[in-house]
Parts: structure tokens; C-alpha cells; sequence
């Protein structure tokens, strides 16, 4: 008979439970970016009426949590720089340290709530409104995309030239894998995978997969990429929305947790004309993270939940 890890066990308990209680508490507010993964975000405003500044805290819970380990945590706030973001996060540690081994989310998630409240009402600072293009669910994304700026999380493309000495004009198309598709409520997502190592490539297994009418027509054809140079010990990575805002970023942050590297991930989605809601950023991650898992880039689902935060392997360092 398999050994029990109780203590793990009981932590898996104690997420499930506070998860579920954060997200009655905060509705709306509380998003769920990947559950197998256990990476959630809430937005934070000081006021709900008539907010002047609001935070993203997202969230990675390690299996080991809450009993051993903190959750691992990013603030995402465009106004949040230097010593006002150490203040916090070192109030936010502190919190933790004064709790170990107690469930502490709701705790960070209202210490950030009055921080932001204190720093609303000692200084001028109002965040500036941000123009997005609008896409197909024009009723929801207002609510949702505010959170992180998952553009953050891209590299500047000047790093391209760390690239360009690999490539060639002999370079052969990338094969192209395809994986299951997820269909709800008439809607459907179709995840495709190419081993990428150069910028080029990637252009590449775009081209061929745009030669398809069927993908080439559909709604949105979201993808992400991530290639690292040993040489320069450095990443090239980058993403598209394809008018389905933040979803490529949230895809790109999803190859960036698994670690996975020189590959490229695309996940068209055809509109089924009835509204997902945050589901679709769900099925977008959930279609990604299975092709990786069907292709050896990274573990199981169940076994991905369990590592939390912590690296994966990828197949650029398995032999083929």
C-alpha cells in the first residue's frame, strides 16, 4: 500500500478551505488563474466605492502550505515602486513570521487593503486610466483584465539579438503538435505545441499553422513562447492576446511557473456566441498545461499542484 502524506494532505485540506472562504468573501474580486497549479490573484482597492489605487496580489500556494512553507507572492501595481513596495512586502512577511503554519491569506489581502488605504489619503497618487482594446466578451473583460499586468512579465524584445547568431536560413519548420480540445457552452480551444529555439521559428510554426483555414478563422489564437540561450543565460519570451485580453500573458506566465523553455504554445479558441466569463482564461490555461504534460514539457496535473511555485523540468533537457 502507497504511503499517506498526512501533513500534505492536511495542507490540501486547508487550501481547499480557504480558498473557498476568500473567494465568497471577495467574489468577483477573487480570481482563479490555475487551479491544478494552485495560482490565484485577488484585486485589491482602497475603496470600493471610489477607488483611487488598486494591487493585484497573486498568489502561488506550495503544497506545503500552510503548515511549512509561506505562499509564494507577486504584488502587481504600475504605481508600487521602490521603498513603498519593500514596505509592504516586508509587512506582508512579517505577518507570515508573527502566523506560521496558520492560514494567512486573508490577512495579506486586508494589510494590503490598508496600505493602500494609508497611502491613498497621505499623498496625491491616483493611477492613470489604461486604453485596452476591447474584445469579444466587451461585458466581462472590464472586471477581470485590471488584475495583474501580465505584461510585466515579458522580456523586452532587445534581447532578440542574444538570438540571432543561432539562426539560419536553413532552418526547418519545428513539427507541430496538437492536443485535446476543451468545448464549452459551444465555445472550443484547441492547444498546438512546436520545440522552438530561435525567434524565427517561431514565425514559422505560426505561418503554418495560419495556412489551416480552420485555425487561421478562429476567434482568437492565443500563444506564448519561452527560449532560453545557455550561452547568454538568458530568455527570449513573449505573448499575444489575439484581441483576447491578458490571455496571453496569463499563458506566458503559465509556461514561466512550469519553467518550461524553447517551446512555443498556441490555443485558438472559436466563440461559441454564449459568454464564458473568467471561465475562458481557465480553459485557455488548462488546454496549455495539458499539451505540456502530453508532450513531456512538464509533470502531471496532480503532480504540478503538489510542486506549486517550484521549478519543473523541461524536455530541452531530456534526451530525444
Amino acid at each position: 500500500m502507497a504511503n499517506i502524506d498526512v501533513g500534505n494532505a492536511g495542507d490540501l485540506q486547508s487550501q481547499i478551505e480557504e480558498v473557498e472562504a476568500l473567494s465568497s468573501i471577495y467574489g468577483d474580486e477573487w480570481c482563479v488563474i490555475d487551479e491544478a497549479a494552485r495560482i490565484f490573484c485577488i484585486k485589491i482597492t482602497d475603496d470600493i466605492d471610489y477607488p483611487k489605487l488598486k494591487a493585484c496580489l497573486q498568489i502561488i500556494l506550495p503544497h506545503d502550505y500552510p503548515s511549512a512553507a509561506p505562499p509564494v507572492y507577486q504584488i502587481n501595481a504600475a504605481w508600487l515602486r521602490g521603498p513603498d513596495r519593500k514596505i509592504l512586502s516586508n509587512s506582508l512577511e512579517e505577518l507570515y513570521v508573527e502566523n506560521t503554519g496558520e492560514s494567512i491569506l486573508y490577512l495579506w489581502v486586508e494589510k494590503v487593503r490598508e496600505f493602500l488605504l494609508e497611502k491613498s489619503q497621505s499623498t496625491d497618487t491616483v493611477e492613470q486610466p489604461e486604453v485596452r482594446n476591447m474584445t469579444t466578451e466587451e461585458g466581462e473583460v472590464a472586471d477581470d483584465v485590471e488584475m495583474p499586468d501580465y505584461r510585466n512579465l515579458k522580456l523586452n524584445k532587445e534581447n532578440v539579438h542574444l538570438f540571432e547568431n543561432h539562426s539560419s536560413v536553413d532552418e526547418e519548420l519545428p513539427p507541430i503538435k496538437l492536443g485535446e480540445t476543451i468545448t464549452e457552452r459551444r465555445s472550443t480551444f484547441q492547444p498546438h505545441l512546436a520545440p522552438v529555439v530561435t525567434p524565427r521559428q517561431v514565425r514559422m510554426v505560426l505561418d503554418k499553422l495560419f495556412e489551416n483555414k480552420k485555425i487561421a478563422s478562429a476567434t482568437h489564437n492565443i500563444y506564448a513562447y519561452r527560449i532560453y540561450c545557455e550561452e547568454k543565460q538568458s530568455f527570449l519570451q513573449d505573448c499575444e492576446d489575439d484581441g483576447e485580453t491578458a490571455a496571453g500573458g496569463r499563458l506566458l506566465h503559465l509556461l514561466q511557473i512550469l519553467d518550461v523553455r524553447n517551446v512555443l504554445v498556441v490555443v485558438s479558441r472559436w466563440y461559441g456566441g454564449i459568454l464564458l466569463g473568467p471561465d475562458r482564461f481557465k480553459h485557455i490555461n488548462n488546454s496549455a498545461r495539458n499539451i505540456l504534460v502530453q508532450e513531456g514539457y512538464t509533470s502531471s496535473a496532480d503532480e504540478a499542484s503538489k510542486a506549486g511555485g517550484k521549478n519543473k523540468k523541461s524536455k530541452s533537457k531530456k534526451t530525444k
